[in-house]
């Protein structure tokens, strides 16, 4: 999959898209990250994006033009699945959205910055709006960020053992049952008995279990969503 990334800050997210995860998919060839300047789009010789709102409203807004110019630069050079603007009203990103977009060919994110941006862009170029929680950021690239590293990893064959993805918290609205590992034993600490039995129907049956009281104790919400 190829995601092109725009943002007034590409110095920010070159090192994050070059190491981990990211970089492991990228070196396989089984997905692009690219990042792309809002700055280089603008007609402004002085290189500005963003202007005083209409109205009188307070803070600076990103203006039409560059950020039409970008996407459309883009759109030439290939079909995109989804144009997603990062907005803390957009719909909450979650692990059911990270699975859906990790199918997709190629994406578009578009990081909000100041105060927002002209709205006819969310209007007539946008195609969906993600928030990662409910609160403000001073841009989308730590949201841009978050959603590219939960999407990617998910692209089989980026993790070496492609049911580590599949067995990840919330992949089934639920937490996941406590891990353990070596030494069986620290400090009187000790690994539930039933790990070390080598019985896979019972360790099975635990895990189960464990992962329902988990989320029935720190995240109930979840299990009404599994209910609706």
């Amino acid at each position: 999959m190829r995601i092109d990334i725009i943002t007034v800050l590409p110095e920010m997210l070159e090192g994050f898209v070059n190491e981990s995860i990211l970089a492991r998919a990228q070196k396989k060839g089984l997905a692009e990250i690219h990042l792309h300047n809002l700055r280089d789009y603008t007609l402004d010789k002085w290189k500005r994006v963003d202007d005083y709102p209409y109205g009188g409203f307070a803070g600076m807004v990103m203006q039409c033009e560059p950020i039409d110019r970008a996407i459309s630069t883009l759109k030439a050079e290939r079909d995109y699945d989804e144009v997603i603007f990062t907005s803390p009203d957009g719909e909450q990103f979650d692990q059911h959205i990270a699975n859906d977009l990790s199918l997709k060919g190629n994406i578009i994110i578009l990081c909000g910055h100041y105060k927002g941006i002209d709205h006819r862009i969310r209007e007539h170029l946008i195609t969906r709006e993600i928030s990662i929680g409910d609160y403000v950021l001073t841009g989308g690239e730590l949201a841009a960020a978050v959603m590219a590293d939960a999407i990617v990893r998910l692209v089989p064959g980026v993790i070496s053992d492609d049911q580590s993805a599949l067995s990840d918290c919330y992949q089934d609205d639920m937490l996941s049952a406590p891990i353990y590992t070596r030494p069986s034993d620290y400090k009187g600490w000790k690994v539930p008995d039933i790990l070390l039995s080598g019985n896979d129907a019972k360790i099975k049956d635990w895990e189960i279990e464990q992962s329902y009281e988990r989320t029935k104790r720190l995240r109930p919400d979840l299990l009404e969503r599994r209910k609706e």
